[in-house]
């Protein structure tokens, strides 16, 4: 498992563990120069989206990931969470709806990753 793989399901599975909705990873590699990977979800509250995004950060760091930038935290509308080659957007669900990011990157072919949530 390469590296960038490695910190998209770890990321997958922070997202997972605080109980974020409708998980998505997104395959970004030959689409976007940000990042190889996109995880995105969402949350039903503000604490929730908070507790999405500080999880994510928190299992990159144990396993020596840097987080480059974390992004509207305090507002917990659309968090960012920018890992290097994993980008996490950790939505409220109603902002979710309305950026609808997998339709704007609806070329990218999406990962599947319920292997490694078991």
């Amino acid at each position: 498992m390469s590296n960038n793989t490695e910190l998209l399901y770890a990321a997958v599975k922070a997202a997972d563990d605080k109980r974020a909705e409708d998980i998505v990873a997104l395959n970004m590699q030959g689409i976007s120069l940000l990042s190889d990977y996109f995880v995105i979800c969402h949350g039903n509250s503000d604490k929730q989206v908070q507790a999405i995004a500080r999880e994510i950060k928190e299992k990159a760091e144990e396993l020596g990931y840097e987080v480059k930038k974390m992004e509207g935290f305090n507002e917990a509308r659309w968090v960012l969470v920018d890992l290097g080659d994993v980008v996490a957007h950790v939505f409220h669900h109603e902002e979710r709806s309305y950026y609808n990011l997998e339709r704007l990157w609806g070329d990218a072919p999406v990962v599947d990753f319920q292997g490694e949530l078991s």
